[in-house]
């Protein structure tokens, strides 16, 4: 079943890249629906026990003890869901915007968004280490033809940046996994499968610095500060439903790879690098946070917000408790979430004033209300407004940071005030005032592009009222991950209300 999800939209590129050009974007959203059904079946058939499930494992170079080896656990499942959601609601929003560079662009961008969708979901679950780099890898090449391709001018140079930043980490990821090979191979028969490489005996020594490759190809992809230079100008140039892309799905690889194997493979590293790491992670919350404040320009503000949050997903990881961990993935989901609807929002947007000049635009609440009010609930749910799904995640980790040292959760508590400046402020400035000239013809939404934000409005209140599913999912995973790093935290374990509603039935017996 999980050769299928990676398969299909891979297929799918190729057949799109061939089709007749009027066939392009029909046949790439129906492939993309596809695939969000498989994913579907997928979570239908995950015990929520926890484990690695619906597992494939065949020999590829058996020299080098490479397998290709497919497993997803809760982690793995939460981020497999978030891909095949966001993928068909991108081409349903940018249905009409390739058209500008000509049919055949649409094509085009609606072939590499397939190749990428393939390859992050290869990304999500694979579990041989050799595997899972040639798939970060190859994350790339699509990338790079989404940003180069297609939006605004200087877009060329953006997509080079993120170019060189990536391969730069991809080439440190590779002597890591090297290194890896030759460890295993000094104990036995060579293995690049997790299952063995978690119960691996490796040196102190050796453990840090392949620790530190792993997590700087990660830190890169996440991105943390202070490689992170590569976002702002990414978002800024690209289109955006390729920001979507980047920034909701790609970028979670960086934080999935720290929890799979930073933390799997090398927990006495882990804990050795931990106090930098959150110092990283704190910078990132604060940086992020205050650069995004003074943006004129409304996408590269969201690029940098997620800089913000990146590092509070960071922390919730290294703070390496059960709270910290369950509220990293979940902040993950929620982020991926809400910062797509603000994304896909803002592009609509964009297309009605023609610019991303934040002090250019005032007064389109007046004149366009569904799209200020789909603008304001995204904005609400980047600043984690309590009773929407972000806010469960940001209290996790607020939590964690609190039991880890009261000075960081002191400190990563100043996102919730500086959040709520450069989102209300920013939604002062664009959505309310009086309507200039200019702005009094913009339309309001269609119900197509309404159509293509309503799942994630949805999802947003929904998790932010019950995440009890979503709790389900990452709790077992964690546990798993929490006895792998040989931490046993006395924090509470956050539990399904009706588990709750059982023990208690059991005592009144």
């Amino acid at each position: 079943m999980l050769s299928l999800l990676v398969w299909l939209p891979l297929a799918g590129a190729v057949a799109v890249a061939l089709l007749p050009r009027t066939l392009s974007k029909t046949v790439g959203l129906g492939v993309a629906l596809a695939t969000l059904v498989v994913g579907a079946a997928v979570a239908v058939s995950y015990e929520l026990d926890g484990g690695r499930q619906l597992t494939e494992e065949r020999e590829w170079i058996e020299a080098f003890g490479v397998h290709y080896a497919l497993g997803v656990d809760g982690l793995g499942l939460l981020l497999v869901l978030l891909t095949v959601l966001l993928v068909p609601l991108v081409l349903g929003a940018e249905w009409f915007k390739a058209d500008a560079t000509g049919s055949a662009g649409a094509r085009s961008f609606v072939a590499w968004t397939l190749a990428l969708e393939g390859l992050s979901l290869a990304v999500f679950c694979a579990t041989d280490v050799f595997l899972f780099y040639v798939v970060f890898e190859a994350t790339l090449i699509p990338a790079y033809f989404l940003v180069g391709g297609f939006g605004r001018e200087g877009r060329g140079a953006a997509a080079l940046k993120f170019l060189m930043f990536q391969l730069a980490g991809g080439l440190i990821l590779l002597a890591s996994v090297i290194g890896l090979y030759v460890v295993s191979a000094q104990q036995g028969e060579p293995s690049y499968l997790l299952s063995d490489l978690e119960g691996l005996e490796i040196g102190t020594e050796a453990g840090r610095w392949l620790f530190v490759g792993f997590f700087i190809a990660f830190a890169i992809k996440a991105p943390l500060f202070p490689l992170h230079t590569w976002l702002a100008d990414t978002t800024e140039k690209a289109t955006p439903g390729t920001g979507v892309l980047l920034v909701c799905i790609l970028d979670k690889i960086g934080t999935f790879g720290m929890m799979r194997f930073c933390l799997g493979i090398f927990p006495e590293a882990s804990q050795w690098a931990t106090p930098l790491v959150i110092t990283l992670a704190l910078i990132s919350v604060v940086y992020g946070a205050f650069v995004a404040i003074g943006q004129d320009d409304i996408f590269r503000l969201i690029g940098l917000t997620s800089l913000s949050h990146f590092g509070l997903i960071t922390l919730g990881v290294f703070t390496m408790t059960s709270e910290g961990g369950t509220g990293a993935i979940l902040y993950m989901v929620n982020h991926g979430l809400g910062t797509a609807a603000l994304f896909l929002v803002a592009g609509y947007l964009y297309d009605r004033t023609g610019t991303a000049s934040i002090r250019e635009m005032r007064g389109v609440e007046k004149v366009a209300p569904v799209l200020a009010g789909l603008l304001l609930v995204a904005g609400l749910a980047t600043l984690g407004l309590p009773g929407l799904s972000p806010f469960v995640s940001e209290f996790l980790v607020f939590v964690a940071a609190f039991d880890h040292a009261w000075y960081v959760g002191a400190i990563a508590v100043t996102a919730v005030v500086l959040s709520a400046i450069y989102v209300l402020w920013m939604y002062q400035r664009t959505m309310t005032g009086p309507t200039p000239p200019e702005v009094a013809g913009t339309r309001d939404l269609a119900v197509r592009e309404i159509a293509a934000v309503a799942p994630l409005m949805v999802a947003l209140v929904f998790f932010g009222f019950y995440p009890a599913p979503l709790l389900d999912v990452s709790n077992p995973t964690v546990g798993d991950l929490m006895e792998q790093v040989g931490i046993h935290d006395d924090g509470p374990t956050v539990v399904h209300a009706d588990v709750d509603a059982e023990h208690e039935s059991e005592e009144a017996h």
